[in-house]
């Protein structure tokens, strides 16, 4: 082999090699483009998601429904996304397409128990009672939903409604467990003893609601309900001036004033 021939090969060699550390380089800086476009991606795709559930709270529709057409299009298979336009036909008033737009939202990820939830609740305030049950039911179950011991008293007061004490006595108790400065449901535990006679009970449930959280009517008058069984007439008349004070429109102090006039009779 000649010399010419030897120093010809050398620099193909290393155009060769050069080509390929040029095809390398480019490679890396696609897939370091790639990458950063996908996380802005992500990036917008969340902050549109939260805008839209932060203005929907406020029930600001058009700005909550422009920052769901912008999270659209970015991925319209995202499950926030997706959830967040359920909420905001709830708030709309468009209850069908609530109802599909959750249906499809837990079809694309059948573990989200913040929509399962949510659903639940919307359920509940049409009156679907069983359908409410079974969504939060499988939200209960959810041992990772960091709304569970919400799923659990939502799961009790439909037992109520569907006449199933037992099972609403067990959600509301095992609520309390989880969630021991939960003040709601300790004021489900002394409705639920107090409307099945066990006012000792009852009371003991009032009571640290008490310690806890300020009076609502619903508290207020059932203290006064309470103290009238235990025959406490000044401790009565403390409740009925708080309520009268507080909440003169309240549907229950209208109850409070009907228990009075069939009292007078």
């Amino acid at each position: 082999m000649t010399g010419i021939m030897r120093t010809t090969l050398y620099f193909a060699g290393r155009a060769l090699a050069a080509l390929m550390l040029v095809s390398l380089l480019n490679a890396c800086i696609s897939t370091q483009e790639a990458s950063k476009y996908q996380v802005d991606e992500a990036k917008a795709l969340d902050s549109h998601v939260t805008l839209a559930l932060k203005y929907i709270e406020g029930k600001n529709r058009e700005s909550a429904r422009h920052h769901l057409r912008k999270a659209m299009e970015i991925d319209p298979r995202s499950v926030e996304a997706n959830y967040a336009l359920a909420m905001l036909y709830q708030l709309e008033g468009e209850m069908d397409l609530a109802d599909n737009q959750f249906e499809k939202t837990l079809r694309l990820d059948s573990s989200y128990s913040r929509a399962r939830n949510n659903y639940g609740a919307m359920l509940f305030d049409e009156g679907h009672y069983e359908a409410a049950f079974k969504q939060f039911d499988l939200a209960a179950k959810d041992l990772d939903y960091d709304a569970r011991p919400q799923a659990l008293v939502n799961l009790g007061r439909t037992a109520l409604k569907l006449g199933n004490t037992k099972k609403a006595e067990s959600a509301f108790e095992h609520a309390a467990r989880l969630a021991p400065a939960m003040a709601v449901v300790k004021y489900e535990l002394a409705e639920l003893n107090f409307a099945k006679g066990e006012y000792k009970v009852a009371k003991q449930y009032l009571d640290a609601y008490e310690q806890i959280a300020r009076p609502a009517p619903q508290t207020l008058l059932l203290g006064i309900k309470m103290e009238r069984v235990f025959g406490n007439s000044d401790r009565e008349a403390s409740y009925a001036l708080l309520l009268k004070n507080k909440y003169p429109y309240s549907k229950e102090y209208l109850e409070y004033k009907s228990m009075l006039e069939q009292s007078e009779k």
